[in-house]
């Protein structure tokens, strides 16, 4: 199967071997002293989406209560896929920087697995081993297109897991206050949330960065992306996509402190995504009973045979 293919439908090898190590964000990146420049605040902002701060980081399963992705067309009914998402940091000593695994429990994706790798070398590409429950088998890619779009999603995998800072440029336009409330699918009730929290106005009055980023790629789906930075957290509220001139998506992330002595060690509450020419929503909800962080999971739970045991 193309992955194109599967990216559509599903989602969500020798690679190029370089003498030179480029290393990208480290994982011992210090909190910045003073007023950061543009590109060091791009840096935080890649730890913080990261789970740099934490070894590992879950959004799990607790009985029937999962972290629930609703996809919504203009003027259709929404769609749910149930999910649970596991980040290993905890690599010190090898050429693995992470390993990322998501596990889909409802919906078309019912019982699919993908395992990502993430490398200390940023040129080597990251690998995917993806788990299909109709055929009981395991198809192994190389690294996706970053515009891609993830599980039919607003989110592309440039979104999630693949854009780094050094595939941008940064400026900073100096710094504001946020002073809007987050958004959310409103009125919407599915299946695996029968409670939807409201939209989220918490970071209303915060102190944020503008930080505008522009892409590197040449003929590119956007131009540039102005973030809107915490400057105690570094975590990124929002995110709003431009091409031509002309804005046509934005993200926005309901971020939670985990109470920890970095407080870059932050979760998400919910993602928020719109397309504007289609006016497509999606809604990533993740409660807060279902975030699990510094967990004593075994490393060999980011394997391939993890993958095999995923019960359709």
């Amino acid at each position: 199967m193309h992955l194109r293919k599967f990216v559509a439908a599903a989602a969500a090898i020798p690679f190029f071997i370089s003498t030179h190590v480029a290393a990208g964000v480290s994982k011992d990146l210090a909190i910045p002293s003073g007023t950061p420049g543009a590109a060091e605040i791009a840096d935080q902002v890649y730890f913080v989406n990261h789970f740099y701060a934490m070894k590992n980081y879950g959004i799990t399963k607790k009985g029937k209560t999962m972290t629930v992705l609703i996809n919504k067309s203009a003027g259709k009914k929404p769609t749910t896929i149930a999910l649970e998402r596991y980040l290993n940091n905890d690599y010190r000593d090898n050429a693995i920087n992470a390993m990322d695994l998501a596990i889909f429990r409802s919906g078309k994706l019912r019982g699919t697995g993908m395992l990502i790798t993430d490398y200390v070398d940023d040129n080597k590409s990251q690998s995917y081993s993806i788990w299909l429950p109709a055929l009981r088998k395991i198809r192994r890619f190389a690294e996706p297109a970053h515009d891609d779009a993830w599980g039919g999603t607003d989110f592309t995998f440039g979104d999630v897991t693949l854009r780094k800072p050094k595939d941008e440029t940064h400026e900073l336009l100096g710094k504001e206050e946020f002073n809007d409330c987050l958004g959310s699918i409103p009125d919407v009730k599915v299946k695996y949330l029968p409670n939807p929290p409201a939209a989220s106005c918490k970071h209303k009055g915060k102190q944020v960065y503008k930080l505008k980023s522009t892409t590197k790629r040449q003929n590119w789906w956007y131009d540039y992306r102005v973030s809107y930075v915490d400057t105690k957290t570094f975590a990124d509220y929002r995110t709003e996509f431009f091409k031509d001139g002309k804005k046509i998506k934005v993200i926005d992330r309901d971020w939670v402190s985990l109470g920890q002595g970095d407080a870059r060690a932050q979760s998400w509450a919910y993602w928020y995504g719109k397309t504007f020419a289609s006016g497509h929503e999606t809604w990533a909800v993740i409660p807060d009973e279902v975030v699990e962080f510094n967990h004593d999971w075994k490393p060999s739970m980011w394997s391939e045979k993890t993958l095999r045991k995923i019960k359709r």
